[in-house]
């Protein structure tokens, strides 16, 4: 199977209300790098499996709305724990809508799964990985 994965990142505010969570309950910030892996069987006619340019702008504005902001105070997360797992999830569905929508072109119909990867720091980083329009 053949993949391209692209990269961006975000900064965030939250906090994760729940005793499990030890110190994280508390109001903190994150830098979270984020990776998105596109795959497929076979490469398209023009021998890629994605448009990278149309990857790239379709995870930043995906990214944007999350950017800078404090997700306790969005109502999309509201009463949410908006750990690094669940943000990968939420990314993912983002991601795989467009690229059944055509928003990564006509060769994002043709993609098996994706993975969506936090990274929090470099030792530590969750994902999300599915398959899409099956």
């Amino acid at each position: 199977m053949y993949s391209v994965e692209v990269r961006d990142r975000i900064m965030i505010a939250h906090s994760l209300p729940d005793p499990f969570f030890g110190p994280a309950q508390n109001m903190h910030g994150a830098t979270f790098i984020v990776d998105v892996a596109f795959f497929r069987d076979e490469l398209t006619e023009q021998n890629v499996v994605v448009d990278i340019g149309a990857a790239l702008s379709v995870l930043n504005a995906t990214l944007k709305p999350l950017a800078y902001k404090n997700l306790d105070a969005l109502e999309t997360f509201d009463g949410k724990l908006t750990t690094t797992e669940f943000l990968a999830k939420h990314i993912f569905d983002q991601m795989a809508s467009a690229a059944l929508n055509g928003e990564l072109g006509a060769d994002g119909k043709g993609l098996k799964k994706i993975r969506v990867t936090l990274s929090e720091t470099d030792l530590a980083r969750a994902a999300y990985e599915g398959a899409i329009g099956a």
